[in-house]
């Protein structure tokens, strides 16, 4: 069974200070937006490859989780902080810029922060990484991290996420769909989406990565990330 910590916006709404936490799973893990329907998961393969399947808080369409194969983080802003913002499409602009710091790409000009409102395109209710949103940071066209957010009247939680390699097709086939739609699906994401191993240059260390996002995390009275 999946950590319920994991996905758990309880731990963090009685914080009165910023917080990030890295996380991982131990077994592979469909998560599925706060609005998405059971009826989009394939019981059927969801229990032959032995996923579990959650619901996370926050938007958006279906990421697939499987063990080191990911950066995820989770990051806690409460009203009144610095970096909290009313605008739900400014709020996320700052976890995109700390993503670049932590990769050390900041200025680079082949990477940028999706600014405006979210576009999920055609299949971005569906798979989450198919679309674009804020905070959100590509590689030319390439998105390398997705970015979801749950807000209350304490703050705001971001969930973003990153991959190793990008792999829609192991994503693609949990879902309920007709298996024409399926190939066709899974192959309309490859290009549309990077892995941190496949980006020039490649980014090797995983857990390299979550320790320089946490390490350039912005200090509490700052509203931008700190050097890394």
């Amino acid at each position: 069974m999946v950590d319920p910590g994991l996905f758990d916006v309880e731990q963090f709404r009685a914080l009165p200070h910023r917080h990030a936490v890295v996380r991982q799973v131990e077994r592979p893990t469909l998560v599925l937006g706060s609005t998405q329907s059971p009826d989009v998961v394939s019981r059927v393969m969801t229990q032959e490859r032995g996923v579990e399947v959650v619901r996370r808080r926050g938007g958006g369409g279906a990421v697939l989780l499987q063990p080191n194969d990911h950066v995820w983080v989770n990051a806690w802003i409460p009203r009144g902080d610095p970096l909290w913002r009313s605008d739900v499409g400014a709020a996320a602009a700052w976890v995109g810029e700390w993503w670049l710091h932590g990769l050390g790409v900041m200025g680079q000009a082949d990477w940028s922060v999706h600014r405006e409102k979210a576009q999920p395109g055609e299949f971005g209710d569906l798979v989450c990484f198919a679309g674009r949103g804020p905070g959100e940071v590509f590689w030319g066209q390439r998105k390398v991290v997705g970015v979801s957010q749950w807000r209350s009247r304490e703050g705001a939680l971001f969930l973003s996420c990153a991959y190793t390699q990008w792999q829609p097709g192991a994503l693609v086939e949990l879902l309920h769909l007709d298996a024409g739609v399926r190939a066709d699906l899974a192959r309309g994401l490859v290009p549309v989406v990077a892995g941190l191993s496949a980006i020039e240059p490649p980014v090797p260390n995983m857990a390299l990565v979550g320790a320089a996002l946490l390490s350039s995390f912005p200090a509490w009275g700052s509203d931008t990330p700190s050097a890394s």
